[in-house]
């Protein structure tokens, strides 16, 4: 199997497996939460996002890792942690109002980053072999985020006095469209 095979069935199963965890346990939780505490754990996580400067550390990655997919990856994902932190703490602080907008600016800003480096990677001739230690960031971490992403999307989109779906349990195959709906 090619390496370039290999990674991109990593990413895809990685989508797939975080499918499974996030509609079995991660949306059963959010969706019975007001708004702005259902985005917290969610803006925890992104705010993790640092590790995206790990693209900019040679030994860590390739010295021969495309700097122009390096550098908007690791600049793209400290802004986004930034924002998540920024959104977090104006929610923390009962803003709910401005902590809302800072969450929808994060995501916007978060999920065009996530895609821009797929579209980076792609342009710029990156082999799977470049990333180094990095390799698990692409193949494990960013279908999360961009599940979480899609996640937080929606709770986005509810009035933000409601729970977000109180209405019936999701379960995985729903999420993933494999099976008709399940009451």
């Amino acid at each position: 199997m090619s390496s370039q095979l290999a990674f991109f069935l990593s990413i895809a199963f990685s989508f797939v497996a975080w499918g499974f965890v996030a509609s079995r346990y991660i949306w059963p939780k959010l969706r019975m939460q007001q708004q702005s505490d259902a985005l917290r754990p969610l803006l925890i996580l992104h705010s993790f996002r640092f590790e995206g400067l790990a693209f900019l550390v040679p030994g860590v990655v390739s010295t021969e890792l495309p700097t122009g997919f390096a550098h908007s990856a690791a600049y793209g994902d400290i802004i986004a942690a930034t924002l998540a932190v920024l959104a977090l703490i104006a929610l923390s602080r009962g803003g709910g109002g401005s902590g809302v907008v800072l969450a929808w600016i994060f995501n916007l800003w978060g999920a065009a980053d996530l895609l821009n480096a797929f579209y980076r990677a792609n342009s710029t001739g990156l082999l799977p072999g470049q990333l180094g230690a990095t390799y698990f960031i692409p193949t494990l971490v960013v279908p999360m985020l961009l599940i979480t992403h899609g996640i937080m999307f929606r709770i986005l989109l509810q009035h933000q006095t409601q729970t977000v779906a109180p209405e019936r349990e999701v379960y995985a195959h729903d999420a993933l469209g494999l099976l008709g709906n399940r009451q």
